[in-house]
């Protein structure tokens, strides 16, 4: 009887588990005018595949220009709102590494990552490339070398070791009014104060440095 009484219990755990997948928030698409979180450049210009993470209390958003910025984020403690969803696009059904794509997108948590491929993202940076399918990501991997790994088999230096950026026009890409520091960061970190590190900069957010 207890066994059962078990067995059911777990049932109902699992029973619990598929109803908040599939209650996840839907992704939004890239629009000409969707900006990426950390340097509000325009998406639609940028090469290689993205990533959106979609905050509780939160009404847009956050989207990244580059993948390994995204899991970056993911990865951070520092946070106040609790993560929905995250998507990244799903590079099997882009049109190309340059046209990633703007609705194909699909669960970062269960999507296979080439890391270490011969790639850079749409910031010029080392780019993880995403798939929904193993068997996909295995032969982008065998096409452009790189390991295929698990959402949670990503190790932090993929995504969190300081890089050197190629040099870009700060003007490029950017809506009126934006720069590229940490003083204007957009509603979404208004909105989640303390949110995480800017991989990018070493910056918060609010603007203060790494161990302030």
């Amino acid at each position: 009887m207890i066994r059962y009484a078990l067995l059911v219990a777990v049932a109902l755990l699992a029973g619990c588990r598929d109803d908040t997948t599939a209650s996840m928030p839907p992704p939004a698409p890239v629009t000409d005018d969707t900006v990426a979180y950390f340097c509000h450049m325009l998406l639609v210009n940028m090469p290689g595949p993205k990533a959106q993470i979609i905050l509780e209390g939160v009404d847009e958003p956050l989207f990244f220009a580059q993948v390994r910025d995204g899991v970056a984020y993911m990865k951070q403690p520092e946070r106040t709102a609790p993560i929905l969803a995250f998507y990244v696009s799903d590079m099997a059904r882009a049109q190309s590494w340059e046209k990633p794509g703007r609705n194909n997108w699909t669960d970062g948590r269960k999507a296979f990552y080439v890391v270490g491929a011969d790639v850079r993202g749409g910031m010029g940076a080392p780019e993880l490339a995403p798939f929904a399918r193993r068997e996909d990501a295995e032969k982008f991997a065998r096409e452009k070398g790189g390991k295929v790994l698990a959402f949670d088999s990503i190790p932090d230096d993929a995504v969190l070791r300081a890089l050197d950026r190629p040099a870009m026009d700060p003007a490029m890409n950017m809506k009126p009014g934006m720069d590229m520091g940490a003083g204007d960061m957009g509603a979404a970190d208004k909105a989640t104060p303390g949110t995480g590190m800017n991989p990018e900069n070493g910056m918060s957010p609010a603007g203060n440095m790494k161990g302030n």
